[in-house]
């Protein structure tokens, strides 16, 4: 569990407060509208009506004592760097800030973000590798040259063990995961075998998976 401070309340400040929340984390909400947070209140440590961009309110919140601190402020790039300087001056031990365009992440970052994040920019790559490539329905970039891609079984592959495959070295992937229906199991053993209906979760260079999809639309 760990300590949270969140500024801004937006769509994507609702979302990760949500989720921080259900995974067992004390978060305090910040915002200039309290409408936005009204209905987190019940579910968060603390929320408070404040505008960041001032000195005063940040040194109220106590900053110094959050193990971290996001600044979700999406429509005033201004007022975001503000803050995220400021945070850092106080004593904010970690700081994530969200950028919408590089040129922002790189101002934050040497204003005192310690990590900066672009969801939308990561949703819509995540989106754009699911809809226009075949036979993947998920994705999660790991570097700009490795991924994790949710794909089917190779038709070729049923009925046989990931030994008998030997994934690793025809492939030059790793499979992490098999997934059947909801269920997921990860890491299967080299005696898993392949089912029919079953989806993989394979780690690997990008070119190589590519590689492997051409087999499945072939």
């Amino acid at each position: 569990m760990k300590s949270i401070l969140m500024i801004g309340m937006g769509k994507f400040g609702h979302h990760l407060c949500q989720n921080l929340v259900e995974l067992g984390n004390e978060v305090m909400i910040v915002d200039t509208n309290q409408a936005v947070m009204d209905d987190l209140i019940p579910f968060v440590t603390s929320a408070k009506i404040g505008d960041c961009t001032s000195p005063d309110v940040l040194k109220s919140l106590g900053v110094g004592n959050f193990d971290i601190c996001f600044v979700c402020i999406g429509t005033n790039f201004q007022s975001s760097l503000e803050i995220t300087s400021q945070l850092k001056d106080m004593g904010a031990k970690y700081v994530v800030s969200k950028a919408n365009r590089d040129i922002h992440a790189k101002f934050l970052l040497r204003n005192g973000a310690d990590e900066v994040i672009y969801p939308d920019r990561d949703i819509a790559e995540k989106v754009a590798m699911k809809f226009s490539a075949n036979h993947v329905f998920d994705y999660i970039e790991l570097t700009p040259e490795y991924s994790i891609f949710e794909i089917p079984t190779l038709p070729a592959w049923f009925g046989k063990s990931i030994k008998e495959v030997n994934c690793r070295a025809k492939y030059h992937i790793n499979i992490i995961g098999v997934k059947a229906g909801e269920k997921t199991s990860l890491l299967p053993g080299p005696d898993y075998v392949f089912e029919r209906d079953v989806h993989l979760l394979v780690l690997g260079h990008n070119q190589d998976v590519d590689r492997l999809l051409k087999k499945i639309r072939d």
